[in-house]
């Protein structure tokens, strides 16, 4: 398979390295000081591209790749509330094609399945309140983690008495603590931390006064992030329209 990278940092370079190691091609890597390359035939030639840049670049970088037909793999995040509609309208009956996730890792596609049928459970169970932590490393600026808002919006589709999510306190390791932990009962409160180079761990807990049920996710480094895009690459080649981690595994 012919694979272009769209955004050549940390990830870009362990996706590449992954993708050799399973018999694919790199024909194309594109970074911020090479976007003419979008136009090149090297592009056009990918059976699939995979990004991972900003919030703010995720969007026009899709725009880019559509324009030449080729399929998208991207784990970039916050692009959704303003474009959404757009990409569904362009992914329609397969005109053009999107492999979107928050989060790429296998472990994470596992624990967001438990998360759906534990929240299901605990539907009927009115004397547990639900929280969220999630911790990340120093670098990573918005708060929450995408993966945690997917996994706050699947607790959120199954428990009745909470009607959506809510940002609550995100602390760095430089002292400060921004945000507040008051949240209204019909809320799901998510707190941060952003520590060290902590690839990201994410807890979803169950409280009540006779005892605590609590799920955690915890990545060892960003690897399995890069494989499971390389996996969700493999499968969009054969595939078309807007595909989620629901398509690539059947859980």
């Amino acid at each position: 398979m012919k694979i272009a990278l769209i955004g050549y940092g940390k990830m870009g370079r362990m996706i590449e390295r992954i993708a050799l190691d399973r018999g694919h091609e790199i024909v194309c890597k594109i970074d911020v000081d090479n976007l003419q390359d979008f136009d090149s035939p090297e592009f056009a030639s990918a059976d699939v591209a995979i990004e991972f840049t900003n919030p703010t670049a995720a969007f026009d970088n899709y725009l880019r790749a559509f324009k030449h037909n080729v399929k998208v793999v991207s784990g970039s995040t916050g692009w959704m509330k303003d474009h959404r509609a757009e990409v569904e309208e362009m992914t329609r009956e397969g005109r053009q094609t999107l492999f979107w996730a928050s989060n790429f890792s296998i472990g994470v596609a596992i624990f967001a399945a438990v998360n759906k049928y534990l929240a299901k459970i605990m539907n009927g169970f009115p004397q547990y309140d639900v929280a969220m932590e999630e911790t990340h490393h120093i670098h990573k600026l918005d708060a929450p983690s995408g993966t945690a808002i997917t996994l706050a919006d699947d607790v959120v589709a199954n428990i009745d008495r909470k009607g959506s999510w809510k940002l609550g306190t995100t602390v760095w390791d430089d002292g400060r603590t921004e945000g507040s932990t008051d949240h209204r009962d019909d809320e799901l409160p998510i707190n941060c931390i952003r520590h060290d180079e902590v690839p990201g761990i994410h807890t979803i807990s169950y409280d009540s006064e006779a005892d605590k049920i609590s799920i955690t996710h915890d990545a060892h480094s960003r690897k399995g992030f890069a494989l499971g895009a390389v996996l969700a690459a493999e499968y969009t080649k054969d595939h078309t329209g807007l595909l989620t981690t629901d398509d690539l595994f059947a859980f």
